[in-house]
């Protein structure tokens, strides 16, 4: 039993001693940044697409696109750098001690490059005729409105990638299963009054390359509320965080 004991507690210093390899870091932030780009690039193409076809698309498949993209993302390169494609699961999971304080601001800068990079090879693809995807609030909906939403979703979402993540609900491959049928859920009945961003970078990477920041505050404290109201909730369902299934979840596993 004891010699046991010290085989896991071995083979957990190892996999943490992984996670604080740095040499695996370029890994990861590429992953994330190839990850958001892919992300962003049909979120925001969907809409712009939408748009010049004069909606043969249509609401339901533009929506469900990014969360067949998520789950798609979280299964190829999820090993690599957990797959975050978003600042607030980043927070989220810094917070529940499952990911290093340290490397958030890498993560963060990969993801916004990822963002704008889709929105601008959107842009030079198909010119500025089109709003290129900005989340607004929808008509006849106020920012407010859209906030409350927003943070609600983002709750939500968080919620879901925290529990299927967590040592106590790990459901290995479906977690992308989770994550992204709850994109897809959201988009259908929230997005006509905020867009269903649940995503920061997702919003600011299409402001910056349009030039449109006009309600671009409601996609970064909406997200962010949620992420935070995410956390206790967590705390009271499975307790503290920093298990050793969780972080090989947030981080990676090579």
């Amino acid at each position: 039993m004891v010699a046991e004991h010290l085989t896991l507690s071995s083979l957990q210093r190892r996999q943490v001693d992984e996670f604080d390899d740095r040499s695996h870091e370029l890994r990861r932030l590429v992953s994330e940044a190839v990850g958001t780009f892919l992300l962003v690039f049909v979120g925001v193409g969907g809409s712009v697409v939408d748009t010049l076809s004069h909606g043969a698309i249509g609401r339901g498949a533009e929506v469900t696109a990014p969360g067949l993209m998520v789950t798609a993302i979280i299964l190829f390169m999820g090993a690599n750098s957990g797959a975050h494609l978003n600042p607030v699961v980043t927070l989220a999971f810094a917070i529940r001690t499952d990911f290093q304080w340290r490397r958030i601001p890498g993560y963060i800068g990969a993801q916004l490059v990822g963002s704008i990079t889709a929105a601008a090879v959107l842009r030079l693809t198909f010119g500025g005729s089109t709003s290129l995807g900005v989340t607004i609030p929808g008509p006849g909906f106020s920012d407010w409105q859209a906030m409350l939403i927003e943070t609600v979703l983002t709750f939500g979402l968080v919620s879901v990638v925290l529990g299927a993540a967590s040592g106590a609900q790990n459901i290995g491959a479906l977690s992308a299963v989770a994550a992204g049928s709850y994109v897809v859920l959201a988009g259908l009945w929230a997005s006509p009054v905020s867009g269903a961003s649940m995503n920061p970078v997702r919003s600011v990477g299409p402001a910056i390359v349009s030039g449109n920041y006009t309600h671009l505050w409601i996609y970064l404290v909406g997200p962010l509320l949620g992420a935070l109201l995410a956390c206790p909730l967590a705390q009271i369902l499975r307790g503290s965080g920093g298990g050793t299934v969780a972080s090989k979840a947030a981080q990676g596993t090579r």
